[in-house]
């Protein structure tokens, strides 16, 4: 069976030996999927769905990360979700991974999944009406909140959560406001959070939040990550996440 299409290529996920099928050009996974699998705490008999699963990256880190039985990926976009599906397949993952068509939206698709222990998301970071909105429809989808809004995942999490179950998910800085306000809103009670930086002079990218359903009041901060040293080479610990000797 041919796994890659033209158009498309393999990327070493150095884990386990996975490989990820890509687009050669367009939508491609970035650090923040890395990070967000990384940051995830799975135990070994969690169950865990992963919305806004896109190519699969997510699921598939878990698969080598974790020793999960059930891991899903949620996806609207079909040619993603093809493409997730073969790279599933192309590692031999279908007893534990498995990636779903549709819409989060769907609150009835979503009552009818099992309930999970763990919910990842790595969702569309900018508002519909901000920033330039990129002209291919895929990539559109994937940055900016058209098909969703970030008041949508949270609620989706909810639904698919277990009770005391946890979320992890990763997003922009400048909407740690919005994100922490519609958590407390639906009751996913904010447990931690990390910062990320490019390094050390510059202002936060990225941050890391993990929520419980109906979880007690409780945030802890935990200490900044720092991608690059101040040489420029990738710092120690995204070296470990990646699991190479990148510099």
């Amino acid at each position: 069976m041919e796994y890659v299409n033209p158009g498309e290529t393999l990327e070493d996920l150095n884990r386990n030996g996975l490989t990820i099928i890509q687009k050669k050009k367009g939508f491609r996974f970035g650090v923040d999927a890395v990070l967000l699998s990384d940051f995830a705490k799975v135990r070994k008999k969690d169950r865990v769905l992963d919305l806004c699963t896109g190519t699969g990256i997510i699921p598939l880190l878990l698969s080598a990360k974790t020793e999960s039985p059930a891991i899903t990926g949620l996806e609207i976009q079909h040619e993603f979700v093809d493409m997730a599906r073969r790279s599933v397949l192309m590692n031999k993952l279908e007893n534990r991974v498995v990636i779903l068509e549709g819409d989060l939206c769907d609150e009835a698709l979503l009552k009818s999944l099992p309930k999970v222990d763990v919910v990842t998301v790595n969702p569309p970071y900018k508002k519909a009406a901000s920033g330039i909105i990129n002209e291919e429809d895929a990539l559109t989808l994937a940055r900016h909140e058209v098909a969703l809004t970030l008041e949508d995942v949270i609620r989706a999490a909810r639904i698919c959560l277990k009770d005391n179950g946890r979320l992890y998910l990763i997003h922009r800085p400048e909407r740690l406001a919005d994100l922490l306000t519609l958590m407390r809103q639906y009751r996913m009670e904010p447990k931690s959070l990390r910062m990320v930086y490019p390094h050390a002079k510059k202002a936060p990218s990225m941050v890391l939040v993990e929520g419980q359903r109906d979880g007690g009041a409780f945030l802890k901060v935990l200490p900044p990550l720092f991608v690059y040293d101040e040489d420029g080479s990738y710092s120690d610990e995204i070296r470990r996440i990646y699991g190479d000797d990148r510099r």
